[in-house]
């Protein structure tokens, strides 16, 4: 595969993509200048860089975008879903490091850090504030969000001696849930139950349609006052204007990694007022950025890109798994030429749309079964047809 590299990625891991074959070009673009690069390459892999629906309808061979971490809405989905590319992302290898700087933006804010840090390099001794801090020990934690990091700030803050709770909600995983009882994280039924009774609240979601300014004025009202919010996830699920306020008249705090409309440059001046507030304790959107979770998030862009060219996507985001009117049909038949070409015939001629397809060898190569998802009736008609072709052993419905 050629593949264009936007951000950097650990140069090992590049090397070794070389030796397999692949054509790698690196190259650090900004969102305008990856329309005019994209063509001819047939995998794009970005960490912050935005992809746009420019970049779809240039990439005459772009068949996959890989985001290097677990968000993606840095890349235009519905467009590249309408242009029938891959979209794969990283999951759970910054885990680790985002846990880490919720934890220290945690005891920062306790222990006001930022501020004696600031005290002592202008030359001030001033004890008598800074022996101020409550602890954190016992203070009970909310965590919105128990995903991979939601759940390692959970198992940090545990250590801290933290009793930490969360919403129940059906769907989670066998893994999640056993990891849930492994750490001791107490399920309540509603977030406004949650809030009320949180000393510290962390957000670990990702940025969406239901948790844009989800931290808004009814979110902190169901807050005791004087409670702490921790985000490390993305600006945009906090109304800046409604914290400020908290910050203002009910003594709340907070430990901000990101911010609503935060520079995407990496050195730039930029003022906020939320992140000048004297209440808040930031840092520059570094939640995964240490050398550990940037060695695991290039080894998994291997991971991602290798699996793909062997035919597997890994982690893909915009591929619909069924659809609710799907329907399966299995086909034996003789592993010759054309034969599902002839069976594809069959399926179109009564008007079946196909959804996903497989097809298997057996031992030896005389036969083979494919399996295929199809939108629409498999009526008797269609089995009765694909009976008729020579090459066709058997056909059915499948499950």
């Amino acid at each position: 595969m050629r593949i264009l590299f936007a951000d950097p990625l650990d140069d090992h891991r590049i090397d070794r993509l070389r030796k397999s074959g692949h054509d790698c070009v690196v190259k650090n673009a900004g969102a305008e200048e990856l329309p005019g690069l994209i063509s001819g390459f047939d995998a794009l892999v970005v960490r912050s860089t935005k992809v746009t629906a420019d970049v779809m309808a240039a990439g005459d061979r772009l068949s996959l975008i890989v985001r290097a971490g677990a968000g993606t809405d840095n890349i235009d989905l519905p467009s590249a879903s309408a242009a029938g590319v891959y979209v794969c992302n990283v999951p759970g290898r910054n885990a680790i490091a985002v846990a880490e700087l919720t934890i220290g933006l945690l005891l920062a804010v306790d222990r006001q850090v930022s501020d004696g840090v600031a005290d002592l390099r202008a030359g001030r001794w001033n004890k008598s504030r800074y022996a101020e801090a409550e602890g954190i020990f016992g203070k009970r934690l909310a965590i919105i969000g128990l995903g991979d990091v939601g759940l390692a700030v959970a198992e940090r803050a545990k250590a801290f001696g933290m009793p930490v709770s969360a919403v129940r909600r059906d769907g989670r995983s066998s893994t999640t849930q056993s990891r849930i009882r492994s750490i001791g994280i107490r399920l309540v039924d509603s977030q406004e139950e949650l809030l009320a009774d949180a000393d510290v609240v962390s957000l670990h979601v990702p940025k969406s349609p239901d948790t844009v300014d989800m931290v808004n004025p009814t979110f902190l009202s169901s807050l005791p006052d004087g409670a702490i919010i921790l985000n490390t996830s993305r600006g945009d699920v906090v109304n800046e204007a409604a914290l400020l306020t908290a910050l203002d008249t009910r003594e709340m705090r907070a430990g901000l990694d990101v911010f609503p409309g935060e520079p995407t440059e990496g050195s730039t001046s930029w003022e906020s007022p939320l992140a000048q507030h004297p209440s808040v304790v930031g840092s520059h959107h570094i939640g995964a950025s240490t050398r550990q979770a940037q060695e695991s998030v290039a080894e998994g862009v291997v991971e991602v890109l290798t699996a793909f060219h062997c035919g597997e996507p890994k982690h893909c985001l915009n591929l619909v798994l069924t659809t609710g009117d799907t329907q399966r049909l299995k086909v034996r038949h003789l592993d010759k030429v054309g034969v599902l070409a002839k069976v594809l015939n069959v399926i179109g001629h009564h008007g079946l749309n196909v959804q996903q397809m497989q097809n298997q060898v057996f031992e030896g190569g005389t036969a083979a079964v494919a399996t295929i998802n199809v939108h629409g009736e498999i009526t008797g008609g269609v089995l009765e047809e694909l009976a008729t072709l020579d090459e066709v052993i058997a056909a059915g419905r499948a499950g």
